[in-house]
């Protein structure tokens, strides 16, 4: 364990959320100085700036682009703390050349994605969204309903982790088959039979994606994938918007192969292409299925906490990396 380095400067980069104010109290306490840029997450360019006139000890980022260059622009830096869960917004491989740690927080906001996933199932069963937007618009047609028996159904999990592995837990409660694909599945999973990518998109009513966005998993559902799907299903995206090809998408809802898409997440976000959302069969909700009272203070705090960890010189609680040649820094005597 390393002695603990003399107060430093850490950079928030962007937040999802009215102000600072978790952070700043957690950051402060340590005898740290908190600087914050804007809320919204800025290019990758203007983070680096930010980096080369604060010279930050750690950085909290939210979805906000922490490039090789920002990694390497400040000497002292030690941690780079994800906001979230996923890393794709952070240069992981240049952190760890350089000896800094990056950490997430990753399972702050299971309950609330596993909520959101399975609310959209029903959303999508039960017509909710679409007959709410036909009676504000004068509309009162009861026998236009097509809706669907939820425990007929066939629901497909791609990704088995925590959250894929709570919305099996919820979906069973429906009386619902489960399917699941995962790389490394789980042995003896109850009420879920796990299976390969192919097989579970031919026999699924319902797909939801709980996956990590990497280079592996990039557009995992394109044109070929869907056209494997059941006529009439639903694709359900609560991960991160590039494990779909949208184009993909907008066309099977198109021809009527896919009746419905719903998405927290879009590989353009914030900008919705207007093909989907034109879709009548869409449900879209702007990036909240992590939200909650709860879980948003919890995400905060504990990422804040991880940074004041490794900056006292401690392990990380949620290490996403292994640091080569870990650096002294500021009053390590090293």
């Amino acid at each position: 364990m390393k002695p603990p380095s003399r107060p430093g400067t850490v950079l928030l980069t962007d937040y999802a959320w009215p102000d600072d104010s978790v952070e700043r109290s957690v950051i402060e306490k340590a005898g740290h100085t908190l600087v914050t840029g804007p809320a919204e997450p800025s290019s990758a360019e203007a983070i680096e700036e930010l980096v080369a006139e604060h010279r930050p000890s750690g950085i909290l980022t939210c979805w906000a682009p922490v490039s090789g260059t920002a990694i390497g622009t400040s000497p002292d830096l030690r941690v780079v703390a994800r906001l979230g869960v996923g890393l794709d917004n952070i240069a992981v491989d240049a952190a760890t050349e350089r000896g800094v740690w990056v950490t997430n927080v990753p399972d702050y906001c299971v309950e609330e994605v596993s909520d959101h996933a399975v609310g959209m199932v029903l959303a999508w069963t039960r017509g909710l969204a679409v007959f709410d937007r036909e009676v504000r618009a004068g509309r009162w047609d009861p026998a236009s309903a097509r809706l669907r028996r939820l425990s007929a159904l066939t629901c497909g999990i791609v990704g088995f982790g925590r959250i894929g592995r709570a919305t099996a837990r919820r979906l069973n409660a429906f009386g619902c088959r489960v399917l699941a694909h995962d790389p490394h599945p789980p042995r003896d999973v109850l009420g879920v039979e796990m299976t390969g990518l192919e097989d579970l998109l031919r026999r699924s009513d319902v797909v939801i994606l709980h996956l990590p966005l990497t280079p592996a998993t990039h557009h995992v559902i394109g044109s070929e994938q869907l056209a494997l799907m059941r006529p009439g299903g639903l694709l359900v995206n609560v991960s991160r918007g590039g494990l779909v090809d949208t184009d993909a998408v907008i066309k099977a809802l198109d021809t009527g192969h896919l009746d419905g898409a719903a998405f927290d997440v879009l590989e353009t976000e914030p900008d919705v292409p207007a093909g989907l959302s034109a879709q009548p069969g869409t449900l879209l909700t702007p990036h909240v299925a992590f939200s909650s009272d709860a879980s948003v203070i919890e995400l905060r705090r504990r990422a804040a906490e991880e940074v004041v960890r490794i900056l006292a010189g401690e392990t990380p609680a949620h290490a996403c990396n292994t640091p080569r040649d870990l650096p002294a820094g500021p009053g390590d005597p090293r």
